[in-house]
């Protein structure tokens, strides 16, 4: 009976103060996500992927393979 009794005027501030919230959970587990995330492998992107454990000596071997195979052409 008392939802009957709301206004247009009180329904949109309902609405509004539904969607801040959604927003601000929103953001907030972005933020948490982004700082305390057990499962993130030291990636800012939390894929968990190589990029956090780069090879620099196969990155150089590779560089250097491809480079001698485009001027040996």
């Amino acid at each position: 009976m008392m939802l009957l009794a709301l206004t247009a005027v009180e329904i949109q501030y309902f609405l509004i103060g539904a969607l801040f919230v959604a927003a601000a959970f929103y953001v907030g587990r972005i933020f948490w996500r982004a700082f305390f995330s057990k499962t993130a492998a030291g990636c800012a992107k939390g894929c968990g992927g190589a990029c956090g454990s780069l090879d620099v000596n196969q990155l150089q071997r590779t560089i250097e393979a491809r480079s001698t195979t485009r001027t040996g052409r």
